[in-house]
């Protein structure tokens, strides 16, 4: 099946294949935590990339996009001209159950 895109189709992680190291470091990085909350927040398939306010460029996000797919975070799919993600939470819980609770969390201090 063709989508009548020039790119090529995101390789993706599963998370049962990632080290818990990897895992900790993509969600490290303060753009790709801004990600992954956003996406928590939102309907699987609603966000494409450009939808983000991150102060980085299209280059760096889809470098950070890369980084989260990798580390088995985010799944990505093309429809016609937009790329759409999800948070795979469930299939990251399993592999790492209460991480992402831990991060998604507010607990910044006052």
């Amino acid at each position: 099946m063709t989508t009548g895109s020039h790119r090529a189709a995101p390789e993706h992680t599963h998370p049962d294949d990632v080290p818990v190291l990897t895992a900790l470091a993509a969600l490290a990085d303060p753009v790709r935590l801004t990600l992954v909350r956003e996406l928590a927040g939102s309907a699987a398939w609603t966000r494409s990339c450009g939808s983000f306010d991150v102060p980085v460029g299209k280059a760096a996000l889809s470098h950070h996009f890369a980084v989260l797919r990798g580390a088995g975070l985010v799944e990505q799919r093309d429809e016609g001209p937009r790329r759409v993600n999800r948070l795979r939470r469930p299939e990251f819980d399993a592999r790492f159950p209460g991480l992402l609770d831990l991060v998604l969390r507010d607990d910044e201090p006052s």
